[in-house]
């Protein structure tokens, strides 16, 4: 048998100096916009929790606005104790095919009158004609105030964190209820806390601008609008001294509900 030849050895290929450089330039490139996108995507996220507070109701809804045991979103609150279940709450019977207006009172300022929509937030109109009828909200106040935003009220504890003995299902789009009503100027809707989208009980906020739509719409339930009084929630607004960038007002100094009356037309 014939000895078989040994293979001679490959010679090590030589790179080109220029294009070497060129694919680390190139590298170098890709890096820093993978970096750059992860970055922009953490950020975005961060500027997503901070504005939203993880969906919460005009005193944690929609800013960067979470004082400790208060707010968390720019509409929404923060519960200081589990509330029962809407189930266990009786509700008064609506008229499908009547219009319920409510007349907000406040002292000092005037009758904000608002034009519930039943047809879009049956559930939300119901809890809220059901409070006002029971006279839940005489003499509560306006504890969050936020200029170019919106004005919050309806919590027994005047500091955010209270509400009724109960909490509805949220009647808003990413809760899985079709809610056509957009947060814009003169929208009345209801406050909600981060941790629960069923967590709507009696703090509800009137919306001063329509700056914020995008932010709260889908996320909060719309249940009506301002058909006459804007003035007044103008008014209020611009008289507010907020202690800090959430809108907390002083207690003393909190405007103050003297009833909200419904009548049915």
């Amino acid at each position: 048998m014939m000895a078989q030849k040994k293979k001679k050895g490959s010679k090590p290929v030589k790179k080109d100096p220029d294009k070497l450089l060129e694919q680390q330039k190139h590298e170098k490139v890709v890096s820093i916009v993978m970096i750059s996108v992860f970055v922009a995507i953490i950020v975005a996220a961060m500027v997503l929790i901070f504005v939203l507070g993880v969906p919460g109701n005009g005193s944690s809804s929609s800013g960067s606005y979470e004082p400790e045991n208060q707010t968390v979103s720019a509409v929404s609150y923060q519960e200081s104790a589990e509330p029962s279940q809407v189930s266990d709450f009786s509700l008064v019977d609506l008229e499908s095919d009547k219009t319920y207006i409510a007349d907000i009172t406040v002292k000092d300022y005037g009758k904000i009158t608002v034009e519930l929509d039943q047809k879009s937030a049956p559930l939300t109109v119901q809890n809220f004609v059901t409070l006002a009828q029971s006279g839940f909200y005489d003499g509560l106040t306006f504890h969050r105030i936020m200029e170019g935003f919106m004005i919050q009220g309806g919590d027994p504890k005047g500091d955010g964190t209270g509400g009724a003995e109960h909490t509805i299902k949220g009647e808003f789009a990413q809760n899985g209820v079709n809610n056509p009503i957009s947060h814009k100027r003169g929208v009345i809707s209801m406050a909600r806390n981060s941790m629960s989208m069923d967590s709507a009980s009696s703090q509800f906020f009137i919306v001063q601008t329509d700056d914020h739509a995008a932010t709260l719409d889908e996320n909060y339930a719309a249940f009506g609008h301002v058909t006459s009084g804007m003035e007044f929630v103008d008014k209020i607004a611009a008289d507010a001294q907020p202690i800090d960038d959430n809108g907390t007002i002083e207690k003393e100094k909190q405007p103050v509900i003297e009833s909200i009356k419904i009548t049915v037309k």
